[in-house]
């Protein structure tokens, strides 16, 4: 399975959630690689920084942010149970790619009104894929939730109402991701019990039992 993480808009925790879906997988046994498709390279180095630290590596990471993603992902896919995508924004050539390569789109927003309005370009990009891939599964993914607000109610709702759907896990705004991002380890590894790590856990085995 090729998952590709994609938003138009910067920002939304994308890198984030690719690097903790390709570790919770692959702590569950699967072989797992990590494309990294943004030009910023920032999967890359928590890589590098993973590296520094002397600690195991869990997944391998790759770099390839050029729009001959759609045809050189499938390769990789051959020697991994799954596969997933770090995304760009705003790089329409990669994107497109990396639309074209994906068995499944995940779209991570935050719990803002202007989250709502950039996800317009992502959803026609999604729709221009979709004549190519008519059966290309999508969801969104609530990120950076404070718990219990208001305008997080408000944009699951309105992302309940949408094509595609929202998962029904949502990921918190975390001091465990930023600790995790820095020393190149993830959540789990800090502290496995974490609200962090329960979180992406049910995440992950939520995307795997989306159909396909």
């Amino acid at each position: 399975m090729i998952v590709a993480l994609l938003n138009q808009k910067g920002g939304v925790g994308k890198t984030t959630l690719a690097l903790h879906l390709a570790g919770q997988w692959a702590r569950e046994g699967r072989r797992v690689t990590l494309i990294d498709a943004d030009p910023q390279g920032s999967a890359l180095d928590w890589s590098q920084q993973r590296g520094r630290e002397g600690l195991e590596r869990l997944f391998g990471v790759v770099g390839l942010a050029r729009d001959t993603l759609h045809r050189e992902a499938p390769e990789l896919a051959c020697d991994a149970d799954h596969v997933v995508i770090d995304g760009p924004p705003r790089v329409a050539g990669l994107m497109r790619s990396a639309l074209l390569a994906a068995d499944l789109v995940l779209i991570p927003v935050q719990p803002s009104p202007f989250d709502g309005w950039a996800s317009a370009e992502m959803l026609a990009l999604l729709g221009e894929a979709r004549i190519y891939r008519p059966h290309l599964a999508a969801r969104f993914v609530l990120n950076r939730c404070a718990a219990r607000t208001v305008i997080a109610r408000e944009t699951a709702d309105t992302l309940a109402e949408n094509d595609p759907p929202a998962l029904a896990q949502t990921i918190g705004q975390r001091v465990a991701f930023a600790d995790a991002a820095q020393s190149g380890r993830l959540a789990f590894e800090v502290d496995p019990d974490s609200l962090a790590a329960r979180e992406i856990a049910a995440f992950a085995a939520e995307v795997e039992r989306i159909p396909r």
